[in-house]
């Protein structure tokens, strides 16, 4: 009977057992019991156990995937800010000082306009997982560590609304004010510090000294609908320009913030509701100079890998390296899914698409970069003699060959067959195809939840817009972004427009979704004030990309990817499907320099009252990153281009500091272009 209940174990089993036993039976019993309580806790201890690794396991894959996810948070929008210190631990190195022992003192107010990302924002109003964030840091500064602390609740927050572009019901993040707001995007990455810190050796504080906060997710003119940023910028300036003894502006945007500052030209002198009604000669009576720090004018090609797959050049990379871990499903990181939900909802992020279409970008056997593209197995560059192209004040020019030219017209190629063969081997345009598939869009029940708008199209659209051979342009690529992002791009076109106007007289470019690109407005009437294109080169950018369809055919998973596997030859520039041309890592050479040397030079169409413009590009010099750095944001600490800034502050104009310098092929892309001015 003991036997049977060892063996057994069963709590019925155990009363009848009691009931009919002698004593010495009823001992075996309770020796049962306890044996029998011992390997119950026993178990219930293992399982325990067992759990507790179970979660620990969890654990770390989420952690894996919070990290995973800010890193292509930050990359989708930055591609890795390089971060130096010399500048702060050795001050003699800093321009300022040498400038003031010579005497130099700063005599205009400056405004500082950052770029996208680079400004902090903080939290007003939030949902209930945000309970202690009042105005604390969801962006910059330390604010990425709520990312580990509460992934979706900090992804929820920085989200706009995906209809309207505004605030989310419940949910007001606003940015950080002040200089504080974008000296650091975070600890250790400097973007404005450097700068600030050199104009103070010269005088400058704050009342001669201004960041233009403002929200780098909305789009330009919902800054002033929702926060009247634009306002608060015109008042600023009228502000400085009286309190400084009636001097003049000088203003230094950056990236994006040239954008943002070329829209607010235009507003200013509008007359209201639309406008900022200061009338035709406020810019003339109030600024000086515009130094645009790596502008980027006519856009960006990465913008487009941003939008399609949320990659560039470092995603792919990784990608390459580590197949499979993005696209984990046991580890479920979904990063890159992440990544895009959020960053369709940022209407800037259309902004910096690119701008001209094919005239400005190439068509698909043509590009203004023909024959001038990097060499990755040699590392150096061939240098013309200064005469060339007669630019002045330049003591070399850099120019990157391969034997076989690159079609950089084509932004997006599936397939590398699609990036190299003639126009004529490759299928006729889908455009007709593709708004074919875009009426008759439905909602792919199967998918359940839609995490992307990939989820609403069906596998068959995605496999043709995606078909190998297929490539599109800086003009059919608006088609195929409509059709695989039309919330985005719906909401979005509606605030930016990205063509060539045919006549700028025509009131239709009256309205602002005009204002920001530099071929369909007019720059004010102010024959006096003057324009910088100060930009980095010598340095690979990212200008088109070979793609491929994703691997994994299943739900909510981005059907597109950069395809790694492709690279070039010896002497290519051709590298893990991303073909790069001279720029400063981010914007091409082409975008950032075209306006200066062409576009508004002399009296154009779009330049009337011929204003002066200047192109200073900086050369790029090892070490990477550093006081002689020219990457995207590491030319902030540059000491050559502080130093210009400092004396344009200081009263110099653009002849006084040297005018035009010239190292890469600007000139002669220019004059490939062919546009009407």
């Amino acid at each position: 009977m003991a036997s049977n209940f060892l063996r057994q174990r069963k709590p019925y089993y155990v009363e009848s057992t009691i009931n009919c036993s002698s004593s010495s039976d009823q001992k075996l019993v309770n020796l049962s019991f306890g044996i029998n309580e011992t390997r119950n806790q026993t178990k219930k201890r293992q399982a325990k156990e067992h759990h507790g690794r179970r979660s620990c396991l969890d654990s770390c894959c989420w952690v894996t995937g919070y990290l995973c996810t800010t890193w292509w948070l930050l990359l989708f929008l930055y591609h890795c800010c390089l971060p130096f210190t010399v500048v702060h631990e050795v001050p003699e190195l800093m321009p300022a000082a040498r400038l003031k022992r010579e005497g130099l003192k700063g005599i205009h107010p400056v405004v500082l306009v950052p770029g996208i990302v680079t400004g902090g924002l903080e939290l007003w109003e939030g949902k209930p997982c945000a309970d202690g964030l009042f105005r604390k840091r969801l962006w910059g500064g330390g604010g990425f560590t709520q990312l580990l602390k509460r992934p979706l609740c900090w992804l929820e927050h920085l989200s706009l609304h995906n209809e309207t572009g505004l605030d989310p019901p419940g949910i007001r993040v606003r940015p950080v004010p002040g200089l504080f707001g974008a000296d650091y995007s975070a600890p250790g990455y400097f973007v404005w510090d450097v700068l600030v810190k050199n104009l103070a050796k010269i005088g400058y504080e704050g009342k001669n000294l201004h960041m233009a906060a403002y929200d780098w997710r909305l789009s330009f003119q919902n800054t002033e609908v929702r926060d009247r940023a634009l306002s608060k910028l015109k008042s600023k300036i009228e502000l400085m320009y009286r309190a400084n003894g009636n001097k003049k502006v000088v203003v230094v945007p950056h990236s994006m913030g040239v954008a943002y500052f070329l829209h607010f030209l235009k507003w200013v002198k509008t007359p209201p509701p639309m406008g900022g009604g200061g009338g035709p000669g406020w810019c003339s009576e109030h600024i000086k100079a515009i130094v645009n720090i790596g502008p980027s004018f006519l856009g960006v090609p990465k913008a487009v890998s941003n939008i399609l797959s949320a990659e560039g050049k470092d995603v792919a990379y990784f990608r390459a390296m580590a197949p499979g871990v993005l696209d984990s499903g046991t580890l479920g990181l979904r990063a890159l899914e992440h990544v895009m939900r959020v960053s369709r909802t940022w209407d800037s992020v259309v902004s910096l698409m690119p701008k001209g279409g094919e005239t400005i970008w190439g068509n698909m056997d043509w590009s203004p970069e023909d024959e001038h593209v990097c060499d990755f197995s040699k590392k150096r560059y061939f240098r013309l003699s200064p005469s060339d192209n007669n630019v002045n004040n330049s003591d070399a020019k850099q120019v990157f060959r391969v034997k076989d030219p690159v079609k950089y017209g084509r932004i997006i190629s599936f397939g590398k067959a699609a990036s190299v063969l003639h126009s004529s081997q490759l299928p006729t345009a889908v455009l007709k195809e593709i708004l074919h598939m875009s009426a008759s869009r439905n909602f792919n029940s199967s998918c359940g939840e839609a995490w992307t708008e990939y989820d609403e199209m069906s596998r068959e659209s995605i496999r043709k817009t995606g078909a190998a051979d297929k490539a599109y342009t800086a003009t059919t690529l608006f088609d195929l972004l409509r059709f695989v992002a039309p919330k985005m791009m719906n909401r979005a076109e509606a605030h930016f427009s990205h063509g060539i106007a045919d006549n700028l007289e025509d009131p239709k470019y009256n309205h602002y979704k005009y204002w920001s690109n530099p071929l369909e407005m007019k720059l004010p009437d102010a024959p006096n004030m003057e324009i910088y294109c100060s930009y980095g080169v010598g340095i690979p950018t990212e200008r088109s990309y070979v793609y491929k369809l994703s691997p994994s055919n299943k739900c909510k998973r981005i059907p597109y990817q950069i395809d790694t596997s492709v690279d070039g030859e010896d002497g290519s520039c051709l590298k893990s499907g991303v073909y790069f041309a001279d720029g400063d890592e981010s914007v091409p050479v082409l975008s950032a320099g075209f306006m200066c040397a062409k576009g508004w030079k002399g009296r154009t169409r779009f330049n009337p009252s011929g204003i002066n413009t200047y192109v200073r590009e900086y050369q790029s010099k090892p070490p990477t990153s550093g006081i002689k750095s020219t990457a995207h944001v590491d030319i902030m600490g540059n000491i050559a281009l502080i130093e210009d800034i400092l004396r344009v502050a200081a009263g110099a104009t653009g002849e006084e500091i040297g005018g035009d310098k010239i190292y890469s092929d600007i000139l002669r892309m220019s004059e490939r272009i062919n546009l009407r001015l």
